[in-house]
């Protein structure tokens, strides 16, 4: 006879054996479907259901986990008032409760092999059920409680899955970013490496362009900031470099300075190298097909960077060396001695040995400033005239190396400047630079020359001042022109009246020593027309060609207008 939770033995044991095996048997199949569900409230649902087809009682109520989950009243039930209040008071263990209408009511814990424990199945009777039914609820519940736990236990398992693949897909976009972070600093490292060792070769503008074009693999033109090609690193260079519109590329490259980041020009990517807020030139990379992306980017504004430094520090140089230039030809004119002065010129670049000439240029319309200065340099330069440029108040002096030019050097200024308002003055040659203030007068001394002459714009060299030489800076000039009056006043009037030639003529006779045959054929006259003209000298100027006195006077006056007329 089988024993009851209790331990006594049932009544009618026949009727009670053949009845609880049939309902046993319909636990074991009720656990194996409920061991299949996954939703607590269906298989509380199962269970409840399933309390009326084992006896005398019904079901009320069935709770998951007191306190965390909803009581669900039975389908069968009618609602127990204040039932969790009720089983809160239980902590946990069996007991009765209180059922509206009810003699009989039981709260019976869903527990488990494994020793969990919260929920209750919660049933009631009319009557006090007997033995062998409560067992049976206690079976139930025992099913119950296990089946609740192996679908908590599969609903963990789920979230804990869930969690592991989030976690895995977690892990490896986390593994993907690092991959990516790892390429990208490997790609910046290798970005600061080669512009690194391009800075530190020495390879200037050209060599940042090469680093570019290595690192980009596309080409690269480097720009000054007029848009004048400085340098180019790869294929398809043109034969032509455009120059762009000048205030367009300005506002270009001050938009691009101002968005600190590359701009995109047609097929082009340029970014500007601004140094303390400068523009002092730009990298432009060809990019025809438009695909640079970020790593393009991120190489040239590193590269303009490296840029920036490269041409502040040139034009550091070059604003030294313009000092130390400067400085020299200031001392050079003031008098230095030689040796420090063949040292000091070597270190800019410049050799003081050999014949040496200096020219002073004033443009009436410009200002000497560097503007000035850079075309006085360019227009040298363009002659292949190895010289020391300065600038000295109103006017650039040029310490020049060899025989003057002194009308090629006009003429390339006036292209520089666009404007014939100027003149220059050359001095003789000077052979050590302890001659050079003495060639400095003379250039003074041939530039105020032109600048008084009839024609004062052009060169004048101090070599074809002929007597003028003896004049000093600052000689009256007035006393001079009278002098001129004097003696050749009456022939220049009868020229101007006439436009006759004869003040040139008597100029020309002088020169060729008063022979008739050189004078005429200098001319290009007959000898009956230049006695003619030499009779008609007479008679107009009053002076006697056979007086020593009158031909040295009239020789001088003639030498002095030629000066002063600008002819040379």
């Amino acid at each position: 006879m089988t024993a009851t939770p209790g331990g006594s033995a049932p009544s009618r044991p026949d009727t009670w054996g053949r009845e609880h095996v049939a309902n046993l048997y319909s636990l074991s199949v009720l656990s194996m479907i409920m061991n299949a569900r996954e939703d607590e409230e269906e298989i509380l649902r199962l269970a409840m259901t399933s309390v009326g087809a084992l006896g005398p009682c019904r079901a009320e109520a069935g709770v998951a986990v007191l306190g965390e989950a909803p009581v669900y009243p039975s389908p069968d039930g009618h609602g127990v008032d204040g039932l969790a209040d009720q089983l809160r008071l239980l902590c946990g263990r069996e007991g009765q409760v209180r059922v509206p209408g009810r003699e009989w009511g039981r709260a019976v814990p869903l527990q488990h092999t494994r020793g969990g424990a919260g929920g209750y199945l919660v049933v009631s009777a009319t009557a006090p059920p007997g033995d062998g039914d409560v067992f049976l609820i206690h079976v139930l519940a025992q099913q119950t409680a296990a089946a609740l736990a192996l679908a908590g236990a599969r609903r963990l398992d789920r979230d804990r899955a869930r969690e592991l693949r989030q976690l895995n897909e977690d892990r490896a976009a986390v593994n993907t970013r690092l991959a990516t972070s790892v390429a990208t600093l490997e790609h910046q490292r290798s970005v600061h490496e080669v512009l690194a060792q391009a800075a530190a070769a020495g390879g200037g503008v050209a060599g940042i362009a090469t680093a570019v074009h290595r690192l980009t693999s596309r080409p690269v033109a480097v720009e000054d900031r007029f848009g004048n090609l400085r340098a180019w690193a790869g294929p398809e260079r043109p034969t032509r470099y455009p120059k762009p519109d000048a205030t367009r590329h300005e506002e270009l490259l001050q938009e691009a300075a101002r968005r600190a980041h590359p701009v995109r020009v047609g097929k082009r990517l340029i970014a500007p190298a601004t140094h303390r807020g400068e523009v002092l030139g730009a990298l432009a990379l060809i990019d025809p097909d438009g695909s640079a992306g970020d790593d393009e980017v991120f190489v040239l504004d590193h590269a303009c960077a490296t840029l920036a430094v490269e041409l502040a520090h040139v034009r550091s140089l070059a604003e030294v060396e313009l000092r130390l230039r400067r400085e020299l030809v200031d001392d050079l004119i003031t008098g230095t001695d030689d040796e420090s002065a063949y040292a000091r010129a070597a270190a800019v670049g410049h050799d003081l040995h050999g014949a040496h000439h200096l020219a002073v240029a004033q443009w009436s319309d410009r200002v000497a400033d560097d503007t000035f200065m850079q075309a006085v340099g360019r227009a040298a330069a363009g002659l292949r005239t190895r010289s020391l440029v300065a600038r000295r108040p109103g006017m650039a002096v040029l310490v020049c190396e060899g025989p003057p030019r002194g009308n090629a050097l006009y003429q390339a200024l006036v292209r520089e400047l666009g404007s014939p308002d100027g003149a220059i003055g050359v001095s003789g040659r000077c052979d050590t630079p302890g001659g050079i203030p003495r060639a400095h007068r003379e250039a003074l001394r041939a530039l105020e020359v032109r600048r008084r002459s009839r024609t004062p714009h052009g060169a004048t060299t101090f070599d074809d001042l002929g007597l003028y030489r003896l004049l000093g800076p600052g000689s009256d000039h007035r006393e001079i022109q009278r002098f001129v009056r004097v003696w050749l006043g009456p022939l220049l009037d009868y020229d101007a009246a006439h436009h006759a030639d004869l003040t040139q003529t008597l100029s020309q006779y002088f020169e060729c020593g008063g022979n008739y045959d050189a004078t005429a054929a200098a001319l290009g006259i007959h000898r009956s027309t230049l006695r003619y003209r030499l009779r008609r000298i007479r008679d107009v100027s009053g002076s006697d060609l056979a007086n020593v006195d009158n031909r040295l006077n009239l020789h001088v006056a003639t030498r002095v207008w030629k000066v002063l007329d600008g002819a040379s």
